[in-house]
């Protein structure tokens, strides 16, 4: 296995990286450090939580000079949550160094930048449009400046960033080393690259990376009128400790925010038309684990990067496959497993197929209970023209059926899978409990015929999440 070391970086780096936990290089770091410290210009196709911040700033703090208080390096971010995340990066791998990197980012005061730029840091790393002011006012002079990075490059194309990034590149000299760094190569990006990057080498992570193996997929059918429901009637279910809602616009992600919250749910809204001081609350809530479901955008959830998320939901499908990636590598971080639920309104079902086919992925039906108890949903996948529910019933069609009657339901806090988890528990296999109805007092579901006593005695009087079930048959 390669080591830090081994990467050409300097002692003091390997030192702090050991210091700070690092054992071994990420795939992406393995492949751009070497290329980075040999002074190649270098696209990296990487998502956030692959460890590029890493792959562009550790040779970034080998090749400035501590001694020189001119700015030798820039990171250009798309957003302020990413600028501040890159930089307490940066300081933590530079502490050794001596070389602590200057944030400039709009929201804050403008002159307190200002006077950051005036002691002379060796690195800045800032938002697109707060770098252009600092230059116009003669604030940041990037003369010397011949390591640049940008960070995020398709988030800067979708934010309408790209003219601007052009105009900061023509301020720094032509003999500056670039690197690109990007979730996806779109191809204004591809032609950005090919204007102001000198023969770079690309480097892209492997796909296995990038299709996020450890994030468990799945797909609910479910028409518009009733997508709502179905998004309560999922989280319900599914208990997420953290979980991110992705929609598409900005006035559905507030729509969606005030059903869920008229509905009591501890929930916030992520999106670019909020201020900034109300994006840094959301933010700094959801990353404290205070709140456990975010209703977003795609682009204010860009730089998200926290591994207690244990859902994503596409409440609208992805508008393309490296979308979908991008999404649900939103779960499934650190080593930990993660779920993956995408709605997909019946005219939609070519475009999740593309995505599979794109992304190399297969997204397999939902049911409630799935994940607590194992069903046909991961037997056999139904036509696209039947419902989820029906193929995994058919498994058990054919024999007679009992009803059964539960005390307590929504007002006792209960889940549908809190109601399988319970009747799964007596042994009977997760595939034979159906028709499972959650109502606000009590509950509804149907077991085999022959084992409906067994259950009803086993289950009767067990303490599921602090309440008493009663369990009874039900008459007729």
């Amino acid at each position: 296995m390669t080591t830090f070391a081994e990467l050409g970086l300097s002692d003091a780096l390997v030192s702090t990286l050991r210091e700070v936990g690092y054992e071994s290089p990420s795939p992406i770091q393995a492949q751009a450090i070497p290329e980075l410290l040999q002074g190649r210009d270098v696209i990296g196709q990487a998502q956030t939580g692959t460890g590029k911040t890493a792959a562009f700033g550790l040779p970034m703090l080998d090749f400035v000079d501590p001694a020189d208080h001119e700015t030798q390096a820039l990171v250009l971010t798309p957003t302020r949550e990413l600028c501040i995340q890159v930089t307490q990066a940066l300081r933590t791998y530079g502490r050794h160094k001596g070389i602590d990197p200057v944030a400039v980012f709009g929201g804050a005061p403008i002159r307190t930048q200002q006077a950051q730029l005036k002691a002379g840091p060796q690195v800045v790393v800032g938002t697109v449009g707060r770098v252009l002011d600092l230059i116009s006012r003669h604030s940041l002079v990037l003369h010397a400046c011949r390591y640049v990075v940008l960070d995020e490059a398709d988030e800067m194309l979708d934010l309408g960033f790209l003219e601007d990034v052009e105009k900061i590149l023509s301020a720094t000299p032509n003999g500056r080393q670039t690197a690109l760094f990007s979730a996806t190569i779109p191809a204004e990006i591809r032609g950005l690259a090919e204007r102001h990057l000198y023969d770079p080498v690309t480097i892209q992570v492997k796909a296995a990376t990038l299709t996020i193996d450890t994030v468990e997929q799945f797909f609910l059918e479910t028409r518009q009128a009733e997508k709502n429901e179905a998004l309560v009637r999922v989280l319900r279910a599914e208990r997420p400790e953290q979980a991110i809602v992705f929609v598409r616009t900005k006035i559905r992600c507030d729509q969606l925010y005030r059903t869920l919250r008229d509905r009591g749910m501890n929930v916030r809204a992520l999106h670019g038309d909020m201020s900034q001081g109300s994006r840094d609350g959301v933010m700094l809530t959801f990353k404290a684990g205070q709140v456990p479901i975010l209703v977003a955008t795609d682009v204010a959830a860009r730089g998200l990067d926290i591994s207690t998320v244990t859902h994503v939901i596409n409440f609208d499908v992805p508008t393309s496959p490296d979308v979908y990636v991008h999404r649900i590598g939103r779960t499934g971080r650190v080593g930990r497993s993660g779920r993956a639920i995408t709605f997909v309104e019946p005219r939609q079902a070519r475009e999740l197929s593309a995505i599979e086919q794109n992304a190399n992925t297969r997204i397999a039906p939902w049911a409630e209970g799935a994940h607590v108890a194992p069903a046909a949903v991961h037997e056999a996948r139904p036509r696209r023209h039947r419902k989820p529910h029906d193929a995994e019933r058919a498994v058990v069609n054919g024999g007679a059926f009992r009803k059964l009657i539960a005390s307590g339901g929504r007002a006792a806090g209960l889940a549908e899978a809190d109601l399988i988890s319970a009747v799964a528990a007596t042994g009977l296999d997760g595939e034979a409990i159906r028709n499972v109805r959650l109502l606000e007092r009590f509950a509804l579901f149907e077991v085999p015929a022959e084992q409906a006593e067994r259950v009803a005695d086993s289950v009767d009087g067990t303490d599921v999440r602090g309440h008493t079930l009663r369990l009874e048959l039900a008459r007729g």
